[in-house]
C-alpha cells in the first residue's frame, strides 16, 4: 500500500508539464493566476483546456504563449508610464487600476472647443462691424485693425510681469517675443497713419475705445486661460492676414505705382533688425530680409508679418512651446565654445 502511494506521488511530480497543469486550469484557475507572470491566463477557454489535455505542448505553442506574455507586459509598462505622467497627484484607484484617462482627455477637448467657439464668435462679430463701417475705406480700416492687433501683446506682457513679480512664472523668451510683436505692430500702425488712416476723428475714437476694452478683456482671458487668449489673438491675426491679402490682390497694380512709405523703408531695411527677427519664431534669424521699392512691397511684407504672428500665436497655445529665435543661435555658440569656435564666428552667427 505504501509502495503504491509513493509511486502515485512520484508520477504526479514527474508529469509537471501535462497532468498537473491541466488539473490546475480545470480545478483552481484563481490559485494559478497568482503564480503566472503578470497574472495572465494563457489558456482560458474550455476548448483550449481540452486540446491541452489531449496532446503535449509543442515548442511553437510555448513560443506563441511567450510572445503573448511579452506583448501584454509591454502594454502594462506603457499604461503605467502614461498614468504617472498624466496624473502625478494620483497613484491610481484603490483596486490598483489606472484612472480613466479618456474622460479627462474628452473633457479637455470640450473645453478647447468651447474656448475656440467663443473666440470665433467674438472675432466674427468684430469683423461684421468693420465690414459695415469700412467697406471702401481701406487705410482707415487698417488703422483700426493695427490699433487693435497690438493690444494683446501689451496684455500678455502685463500679466507676465505680474506673475514674475509674485514669483509664480518667469518666461523671458515670452517677454522678448511679445515685445517684438508689439514693436512690429506699432510700425504697421505708423505706416497707416502716414497713409492718412487716422485722419477722421471717428476712426481714432472707435479704435482707441475698442483697444481699451480689448486690453482688459485680454488680461482677464489670459489669466483665466492663456491658451484661449493666444487662440483669440491668432484669430485676429488670421483676419488681418486675409484682409491684407485681399487688398493686395484687388489693388496690386495701383500699389506698384505708389512710392514706398518712409516708415516702412526705415523699419524693414535700415538699422538693427534684431526685433524684426525676434517675433518670427518659425524661421531662423536673418532668413527674411524684405525689399521695399513701392507700396506693393510694403503691404506684401505687412501681410507676411501677420502670417508670422499667426504661427507664433499657434506655438504659444502649447504651454512652454515658445522660444526666442535668437535663443537657438545663443545655444549654438555656447555648445561650440567648448570645441574651440572663434568668438568672431559666434558674433557673426548672431548678427
Amino acid at each position: 500500500m505504501a509502495t503504491s502511494t509513493s509511486s502515485v506521488v512520484l508520477g504526479i511530480s514527474v508529469s509537471s508539464s501535462t497532468s498537473l497543469k491541466i488539473r490546475s486550469f480545470r480545478n483552481a484557475p484563481t490559485v494559478l493566476n497568482s503564480h503566472t507572470p503578470s497574472g495572465l491566463n494563457v489558456v482560458t477557454s474550455p476548448h483550449h483546456r481540452h486540446a491541452a489535455s489531449q496532446r503535449p505542448l509543442s515548442r511553437n505553442s510555448f513560443r506563441v504563449q511567450a510572445t503573448v506574455l511579452q506583448e501584454d507586459e509591454e502594454k502594462v509598462v506603457v499604461e503605467e508610464s502614461f498614468q504617472s505622467k498624466s496624473y502625478p497627484e494620483n497613484g491610481g484607484g484603490g483596486n490598483g487600476e489606472p484612472p480613466d484617462a479618456s474622460s479627462s482627455s474628452g473633457l479637455e477637448k470640450w473645453v478647447v472647443k468651447i474656448e475656440q467657439s467663443i473666440n470665433i464668435f467674438l472675432t466674427d462679430s468684430v469683423i461684421k462691424i468693420l465690414d459695415t463701417l469700412y467697406h471702401d475705406r481701406h487705410y482707415a480700416r487698417f488703422f483700426v485693425l493695427e490699433t487693435i492687433a497690438r493690444v494683446p501683446y501689451f496684455a500678455f506682457m502685463s500679466v507676465l510681469h505680474l506673475y514674475e513679480s509674485f514669483g509664480w512664472w518667469r518666461r523671458a523668451d515670452y517677454l522678448k517675443v511679445h515685445f517684438a510683436e508689439s514693436w512690429n505692430e506699432m510700425h504697421h500702425l505708423l505706416i497707416m497713419e502716414e497713409l492718412g488712416g487716422n485722419s477722421w476723428w471717428f476712426d481714432r475714437f472707435l479704435a482707441q475705445h475698442i483697444a481699451v476694452f480689448y486690453y482688459f478683456m485680454t488680461v482677464f482671458m489670459y489669466m483665466l486661460s492663456p491658451r484661449m487668449a493666444y487662440h483669440f489673438s491668432e484669430c485676429v491675426e488670421s483676419h488681418a492676414f486675409e484682409t491684407y491679402d485681399k487688398f493686395i490682390k484687388d489693388q496690386g497694380e495701383q500699389l506698384k505705382k505708389l512710392p514706398a512709405s518712409n516708415v516702412a523703408v526705415k523699419y524693414y531695411t535700415e538699422g538693427n533688425l534684431y526685433l524684426f527677427d525676434e517675433f518670427q519664431t518659425a524661421r531662423p534669424p536673418t532668413s527674411r530680409r524684405p525689399k521695399i521699392e513701392n507700396m506693393y512691397d510694403v503691404f506684401l511684407n505687412i501681410r507676411d508679418d501677420e502670417a508670422e504672428h499667426c504661427k507664433t500665436m499657434k506655438a504659444c497655445q502649447t504651454h512652454g512651446g515658445l522660444r526666442s529665435p535668437h535663443s537657438y543661435t545663443d545655444d549654438a555658440c555656447e555648445e561650440d565654445a567648448g570645441y574651440g569656435l572663434p568668438q568672431a564666428d559666434c558674433e557673426e552667427l548672431t548678427q
